[in-house]
């Protein structure tokens, strides 16, 4: 066991540093995430602003158009109740005029007021005391008025009427009977859309959609003729589900290839309004700051990571140096076993465990017979190669992991042999003298006198007693003519040749 604590230690450190790289790594992790949940916060709270501006927006575009319609279909109505009055055949055209039109809502965007009657010939102009000729019977303003009752206000398809592009507003006429009488119709025309946007402050790739309640597009800012009067219903890629009353979308719209962020408002009127903005612009600013605050991160994970990198190598590095220090501080620097405070330290941890365990501890001590006279003659250089060749035996004849070889002190060593019966150490110690007697030659022989002791720790008992023991043994092989192994027997020591 002479490389245990070592070892045990070593993995110490290695576990701290391992540890450490784990912490670091899970720390990261943990701030990425944070980081992640406020960005994914942060874009979420750009998405729901850009959407409540949309909705504001809207709102406001459709307030108007629903005020203007209002207050032209208020004029219409009123043309059409004074129509149904028998008397207003029987009066002046001049009168008639009057009466029909002089509170009709005017504006540079209405068209004139005109009435057709049930043949679709044109019978009243506002603009005019006589008229010309005109039939719009197959216009689809007339035929809607004729053949649905019920219709009430009609919005036509954007269509060139009088000479310019604009929307045709008709309500139907009737009789006290009933009988269809005729229509009377007004149109707003397309610049009173292109100067409702134009006040607007847009930015490129917004879009502004005025559509009717069937989906027919009605206006739409940037302006193009190829999509005026397209009805999305026609279209199978596009489904209303994707953009309900009042609610919002996020992508690919049925126009163009933009991705938008799209919201329509809740309006109750024929027409309803779709604002758009593109998805890059909503997200600019979040992306500016993701950006920001993701270099940011990635270069405190890059120095984090770094930083735990070089202290886990320096943790392993220490360890290392650690186990070399306590390597120096227990091995004999001649002979390379272990020291007498290390051997100390081992004893006292084996008879401990032997104490706990009830099993039995050995002991060799091994002294080199007439090394003095040795190293009189041949010098201390020739005596300290003595002691490294006795050191190597030693190792050569003790194989467990357990065992501890130590040097005791001068030309003295001790192997201490945890759970070794009395008769298994004297075996060992006679391969070591063996070993050793095999080794030395030359002029002056040198040879090992070895002291055996096994004791199984009794109550009372210290591991000063087993060194005792086989130190006594040690003397009692010296005294007996050096070169052999002697066996104490405790407690009462019998020194057996």
């Amino acid at each position: 066991m002479p490389f245990r604590r070592g070892h045990d230690a070593r993995r110490r450190w290695r576990l701290s540093a391992k540890l450490l790289v784990v912490a670091s790594i899970a720390t990261v992790l943990g701030f990425c995430a944070v980081c992640a949940g406020v960005m994914f916060d942060m874009r979420r709270g750009e998405e729901q602003l850009a959407r409540r501006t949309l909705e504001n927006l809207a709102s406001g575009i459709e307030a108007d158009i629903s005020r203007n319609i209002e207050l032209y279909d208020l004029s219409l109505r009123a043309v059409a109740s004074n129509l149904e009055m028998p008397e207003i055949r029987n009066v002046s055209k001049e009168l008639r005029q009057l009466i029909l039109f002089d509170h009709a809502a005017t504006a540079k965007h209405f068209g004139a007021i005109q009435v057709f009657d049930s043949k679709g010939d044109l019978t009243i102009d506002a603009a005019s005391l006589d008229p010309q000729p005109e039939n719009r019977s197959d216009e689809e303003y007339f035929t809607v008025q004729r053949d649905h009752p019920d219709t009430g206000l009609y919005i036509s398809r954007p269509m060139l009427h009088r000479g310019a592009y604009a929307i045709v507003l008709s309500r139907r006429i009737v009789g006290e009977d009933g009988r269809f009488l005729g229509v009377v119709v007004g149109s707003i025309r397309f610049s009173y859309f292109h100067d409702l946007f134009g006040r607007l402050n847009l930015v490129s790739g917004d879009t502004i959609t005025v559509l009717r309640n069937d989906r027919t597009i009605i206006m739409r800012t940037p302006f193009d003729l190829d999509v005026i009067g397209k009805n999305l219903a026609d279209q199978l890629d596009w489904k209303s589900e994707n953009l309900k009353i009042g609610g919002a979308f996020s992508g690919k719209g049925p126009v163009d290839d933009t991705a938008r962020l799209y919201v329509r408002r809740s309006g109750s009127g024929p027409l309803y309004v779709v604002v758009g903005k593109p998805l890059e612009a909503v997200f600019n600013l979040w992306r500016t700051e993701a950006i920001r605050i993701g270099a940011i991160m990635g270069l405190l994970v890059l120095f984090v990571l770094s930083a735990t990198l070089v202290l886990a190598r320096e943790i392993v590095r220490r360890g290392d140096a650690e186990d070399r220090l306590e390597e120096l501080a227990t091995t004999d620097a001649l002979t390379g076993l272990k020291n007498r405070r290390k051997f100390d330290a081992e004893i006292d941890r084996e008879w401990r465990r032997a104490s706990r365990y009830g099993q039995p501890v050995a002991l060799l001590m091994i002294d080199a017979d007439h090394f003095k006279a040795y190293n009189d003659t041949y010098g201390h250089q020739a005596g300290d190669q003595v002691l490294v060749g006795i050191a190597i035996c030693i190792s050569d004849a003790v194989r467990r992991a357990g065992d501890c070889p130590a040097r005791f002190g001068g030309e003295e060593f001790a192997v201490l042999l945890p759970n070794m019966t009395a008769l298994e150490a004297f075996n060992l110690a006679e391969t070591i003298r063996g070993k050793v007697q095999q080794w030395c030659e030359g002029e002056l022989i040198t040879t090992v006198s070895i002291g055996v002791a096994s004791m199984r720790p009794l109550a009372g008992q210290q591991w000063s007693d087993l060194i005792e023991a086989a130190d006594k043994a040690l003397y009692a092989a010296k005294a007996n003519g050096r070169n052999q192994s002697v066996l104490a027997t405790v407690p009462k020591i019998a020194l057996v040749a």
